[in-house]
Parts: C-alpha cells; sequence; structure tokens
C-alpha cells in the first residue's frame, strides 16, 4: 500500500507539473502574440510657425493649409505668430537670442541673412525626397533655388509680371492692327497719334516702369534681360541693349507717350487708360482687376512686339518681372528636421492651391490639379494658361541686387522718356555702374 501511495504521489507531481509548463507556454505565447500586435500611438508634436496672418489673401490660404495638414499629419500641431511688418527685424532678433520658431517665412534678405549665420537649414536632401521640383513651373524654379544652387525655403507665390494692356475697341476703330513687330508698333504710333489719341500712356514719374519699358524691348533679343546687367555679365553697348535705347528714343520722338509723361503718376496715366484717351497701358499683372472693372471686354493685354516675325514668336514667353527665393523655411535646429520639413513644404503646397482654386490667383509657384472654384477675370485666365509656357523672366527695377546699378538704370531709361536723351549717353552713364562679374 505504501509503495502505491507514493506511486500515485509522484504521478500526481509529474501531471502538476506538466500542466503548469504547459500554462507558462501559453502565457508566454500570448505575451509574445500581444506585444507583436500592440500598434503605438503617434507622438504628438507641436511646431511653432511665424507666418503672414493679417487678411483674407493671408488668413483664408493659411487656414486651409492647416486644415489639410491636420487630415494628412493629425498628430502635428501648429502654433502660429504672426508675422510683424517690419522687414524681418523681429524674425532677426529672434534668430539672434536662439529663440527661432521652427518653420517662418523668408525672402532673400532673411535667406541671405540667416545663411552667414547659420539659422536655416538647406533643404536640398527634403526637395528630392519629396519630388518638390517636379510639383514646380519650369517658369518658377527661380523662385525654389538661390544663387548658390541651394533650396533653403519651399515656395508657393509665383513670380510676377508687367503685362502690355490695351484697348481693343480703339484698336478696331482705328484699323490699328496689334503689333507683332517693331514696324507695326510704329505704325500704330503714328496712327494713333494722328487720330488725337496716346498711342502709350506710362506713370513714368515712378522710374520702375520706364526700366521694364525698357525691358521689354530687351528681352525680345536678350531673355535675361536687366538681369545680365545686374550681375555684370552684359554691357549696355552690347547689342540688344543698344538697339532697345534706340527704339525707346525713336519711339518716344515719334509720340509714343503723353507730353510731360515723367510727371505723370499712376492715377493720371490710367485715367488716360481708362477714359480711352490712351490705346494703350503698361503695368504688372495685378492691373487686370481694376482694368477690368473700368473697360470691361474692351481690355485686354497683348504679348510684346518683336524685332520681326521670327523673333516675336521666338520671344513671345519671355516675360518681364520675376521674383526671387523664398516661401517656408526651417530652423536649422530644430528637434525633427525630417519632419519639420515635410510640414513645410505641405503648408506651402496647399498655401498655393487656395490661392489658385479659391483667391482668383494664378500666380502660384507650384502646379495645381484641383478645380478653379474661383473664375478668374478672361485676361487673368490668359495669364494662368500661359504661366506653364513661360520660357524666361526677368526682375523688376526693385529686385535688383546692386544698388548702384539700381540707380543708374532707373535714371537712365527714365531719361529715355523725355526724348532729349541720347542712346550714347545711356550707354555712358549705364556703363559707369554696372558691377564686375563674378
Amino acid at each position: 500500500m505504501k509503495k502505491l501511495a507514493v506511486a500515485l504521489l509522484s504521478l500526481s507531481l509529474i501531471f502538476v507539473s506538466a500542466c503548469g509548463s504547459a500554462n507558462n507556454k501559453v502565457s508566454e505565447t500570448s505575451k509574445t502574440t500581444t506585444e507583436e500586435v500592440k500598434v503605438t500611438p503617434q507622438e504628438s508634436v507641436k511646431l511653432r510657425i511665424y507666418a503672414q496672418y493679417a487678411d483674407d489673401d493671408t488668413k483664408l490660404p493659411y487656414d486651409y493649409a492647416v486644415a489639410e495638414l491636420k487630415k494628412e499629419m493629425p498628430n502635428v500641431e501648429l502654433e502660429l505668430e504672426t508675422q510683424a511688418q517690419d522687414d524681418g527685424q523681429k524674425l532677426k532678433t529672434y534668430a539672434a537670442t536662439g529663440n527661432l520658431p521652427d518653420i517662418f517665412q523668408a525672402g532673400v534678405d532673411i535667406i541671405s541673412t540667416f545663411k552667414k549665420s547659420g539659422n536655416i537649414l538647406e533643404l536640398d536632401k527634403y526637395v528630392d525626397s519629396y519630388d518638390f521640383k517636379d510639383k514646380m513651373f519650369s517658369s518658377t524654379m527661380n523662385t525654389l533655388v538661390s544663387d548658390d544652387e541651394h533650396v533653403y525655403a519651399f515656395p508657393y507665390a509665383g513670380n510676377e509680371f508687367m503685362l502690355l494692356y490695351y484697348n481693343k475697341e480703339i484698336f478696331k476703330n482705328n484699323n490699328v492692327t496689334v503689333p507683332t513687330t517693331y514696324d507695326e508698333l510704329m505704325t500704330a504710333v503714328k496712327t494713333l497719334n494722328s487720330a488725337g489719341i496716346t498711342p502709350l500712356a506710362l506713370f513714368a514719374k515712378e522710374k520702375w516702369p520706364t526700366v521694364a519699358l525698357y525691358d521689354m524691348f530687351v528681352t525680345r533679343v536678350e531673355p535675361a534681360g536687366i538681369m545680365k546687367l545686374d550681375k555684370g555679365q552684359a554691357s549696355p553697348s552690347d547689342p540688344a541693349y543698344k538697339q532697345a535705347a534706340e527704339k525707346i528714343v525713336e519711339l518716344v520722338n515719334a509720340g509714343l507717350l503723353p507730353k510731360g509723361a515723367t510727371n505723370l503718376n499712376y492715377d493720371q496715366a490710367a485715367s488716360l487708360f481708362y477714359e480711352g484717351k490712351a490705346a494703350m497701358f503698361l503695368n504688372g499683372q495685378w492691373e487686370i482687376a481694376s482694368s477690368t472693372e473700368k473697360l470691361g471686354d474692351k481690355v485686354g493685354w497683348m504679348y510684346f512686339p518683336g524685332v520681326d516675325a521670327a523673333t516675336y514668336e521666338q520671344s513671345k514667353y519671355s516675360f518681364i518681372g520675376g521674383g526671387g527665393p523664398g516661401g517656408y523655411a526651417v530652423n536649422k535646429d530644430t528637434k525633427d528636421p525630417e519632419l519639420t520639413a515635410k510640414v513645410a513644404a505641405f503648408i506651402s503646397l496647399k498655401y498655393a492651391e487656395y490661392k489658385y482654386t479659391e483667391r482668383g490667383n494664378p500666380i502660384v509657384a507650384t502646379k495645381v490639379d484641383k478645380t478653379i472654384i474661383k473664375e478668374y477675370p478672361p485676361m487673368m485666365t490668359q495669364l494662368s494658361e500661359d504661366i506653364e509656357k513661360i520660357t524666361s523672366t526677368t526682375a523688376f527695377a526693385w529686385g535688383l541686387s546692386d544698388a548702384k546699378f539700381k540707380a543708374a538704370i532707373e535714371d537712365a531709361t527714365q531719361s529715355l522718356m523725355t526724348g532729349g536723351y541720347s542712346v550714347e549717353k545711356f550707354i555712358e552713364d549705364v556703363s559707369k555702374a554696372v558691377p564686375q562679374a563674378n
């Protein structure tokens, strides 16, 4: 009996031991399985952003971009500080005190300053990984890439352009063909003058429009226009630049401009055009709204006339105006550069998307494939369709980088509008200010 009892006890111990071992294995298996399927929630991230937020043109696109970001990256929260209208002084103070936001809006001046101080992140590898260049228009690459061939901000604003507006009714009533060549332009000037109509209203009291008119003729032959002079890569005596000055003198002497054009301000010149006293008007694309309001379907804009029919076609999409690098930049010391850069790129794309579709503004740096909600006026529609075709841009006078040259070209082109300033004197005065090429 004792032997039997010992045997039964031994069997019981073996059974209990086996069950315990099996239970442990099940427990370990369950633990492993639970660990494998456990999903760690995305960590919440807060980023400081310094951006324009003053009116509908800045508030609405920003709010839209942030709402879209919340759908794409729900774990990211943007803490907005409204950009001060102080030419970047507050942002520079932040940089100097180590308090720079993670993302901030930057133009040429801020980019240049922060490159030297080491406060801005170079974005080249992120541009490549996000295929950001493929999202750009070929004509707006100048808003992405800086002079040193690196990227420091994701752009949303495109280039602005100078346009030559004309009164279709005046042209039709006077049997004037919309000029495509210099000869046709001269014929139009003479015909309009004989009818008592000023050919071109120009507010030449301001100097930047006179620089633009000069650049209009230069770019028919040299697409880089005044930019080459600004960088010391050309001379005012080179054929394209000399011919432009000659053509202006010829046209001014033939009556292109109203008398006393260098004393006309914008309001006075615009009134001549709106009242049907002038057949053409030179101004930026921002004039589209006002001219449409005043003249309705009687107003349009034309491509600039060329030296001849061949150069007209070749240079048709060489536009005057432009822009520079700028957009949403990233603090070099941000905690997670990759995430911050991704957010900055996303915000810039969505900001442009809203302006394009809902603000009636096609002047953006990146392509938008969504339906336009707010219809453009006909002239803006024409411009929006041409943006992808633009082959080159130059700069407005305020975008020139060399201060000495800027002052000289402004003074000299304004003097050309008087008709009493020779081409030789123009070349002499501007040549003194053209910087030495790097």
